[in-house]
């Protein structure tokens, strides 16, 4: 068996008729920057998140940037975050010159642990950027007193997690600002790089809206520094035919979640299942288990046609680009610890029963 990790051709085969008329309507009018499927693009994510404003750009790492951007980040100030998601999270901070403060992981879920937060807060602290790793909220009721208790900022990191929900509120209307990528591997894709912001704020909407566009406020008038970070409309247009389809999508998504859990045989000492807390919901970006000799398990399921991937084999405080903040191995262990047991399964809308049912009965027969 050779299973598809993804199925990105199988989504495109499946919603082909209309993909392909949006993107061939872009292309006969040929305005590929800023034209109206950007601006129904964005009246349709306002609509699905309940935020009072949506702004698209060019990825999930330039949303991050406007966020920051958006609240005044300056030079030096800190922002709170998690060791543990891929670099992008991390690497914003750095390119704004504030400075990475981390702290460790939940064991269950991998997001930030909010009861690590208050002891690392001083008087530079700006901002809380919890992520929803592998399409999960953060415990965003304590992040959210905590930075209500200190005057401090949310930005959520909502990358793998668009459509999931914390006590019933979608992921995107969280925070001060909530960003997310449209990468195409992520639950709603595009087919390139793309991403939006999501805010309740009307100053940090406005200001958004022309830092993405180089701080203009009409043509060639530039209020603030900005950027080129507009989502292309043949992106707008590809999302426009898919997002259609993205409450479905995700309804099967957590069908082959539930599915791994109910059947594949957990334990503690050699697999053990993701877990969503009560009150939320997971986008489902990536399947994740812990395993024991995470190596030997991912070359025998190469073996027979299971595909795996890795999120993340290093945590982001022991990247060389951040030796300068001066943490060690041993700085934070349960992000150490999880780097080096976590192993991601093929989950997809579209898995078909007997490609989960292979890829489960082989872990229970065969991992050790």
């Amino acid at each position: 068996m050779n299973i598809d990790f993804a199925n990105l051709q199988l989504q495109y085969q499946k919603h082909k008729s209309d993909i392909d008329a949006n993107i061939q309507a872009v292309l006969n009018k040929s305005n590929y920057i800023m034209g109206e499927e950007v601006h129904e693009l964005e009246r349709a994510l306002k609509d699905f998140t309940g935020a009072k404003h949506a702004i698209t750009c060019s990825s999930g790492t330039d949303a991050l940037l406007l966020a920051m951007m958006a609240i005044g980040i300056q030079p030096d100030d800190e922002i709170i975050t998690t060791p543990f998601t891929f670099i992008a999270t991390v690497e914003t901070i750095a390119l704004m010159k504030a400075k990475p403060v981390f702290v460790d992981i939940e064991v269950d879920t991998f997001n930030i642990d909010a009861n690590l937060i208050e002891a690392v807060i001083t008087d530079k602290t700006k901002a809380i950027m919890p992520v929803s790793l592998y399409g999960q909220p953060a415990d965003m009721g304590n992040i959210k007193d905590i930075a209500d208790k200190h005057n401090l900022k949310i930005i959520i990191d909502g990358a793998q997690s668009f459509g999931s929900t914390y006590n019933g509120k979608t992921d995107s209307n969280l925070g001060d600002i909530s960003t997310t990528s449209f990468f195409p591997a992520k639950p709603l894709g595009c087919y390139g790089d793309g991403g939006a912001v999501f805010t309740n704020n009307d100053e940090y909407a406005e200001k958004i809206k022309m830092m993405r566009v180089h701080g203009q406020d009409k043509r060639y008038h530039h209020k603030y520094i900005g950027m080129g970070g507009r989502l292309d409309t043949i992106q707008a247009a590809v999302l426009n035919a898919k997002l259609k389809h993205y409450p479905k999508e995700l309804k099967q998504r957590q069908v082959v979640a539930e599915k791994y859990n109910s059947e594949l045989n957990s334990n503690n000492l050699t697999l053990v299942v993701p877990s969503v807390k009560a009150g939320r919901s997971s986008a489902w970006a990536q399947y994740t288990i812990r395993v024991k000799s995470r190596d030997t398990v991912q070359a025998n399921l190469k073996g027979v046609g299971i595909p795996t991937a890795v999120h993340y084999p290093m945590p982001v405080h022991l990247q060389e680009c951040f030796q300068y903040l001066g943490y060690k191995q041993g700085s934070f262990l349960r992000a150490e610890q999880a780097s080096n047991k976590v192993m991601s399964l093929p989950i997809n809308p579209y898995l078909k029963d007997d490609e989960q049912g292979f890829i489960i009965n082989y872990l229970n027969k065969y991992v050790y």
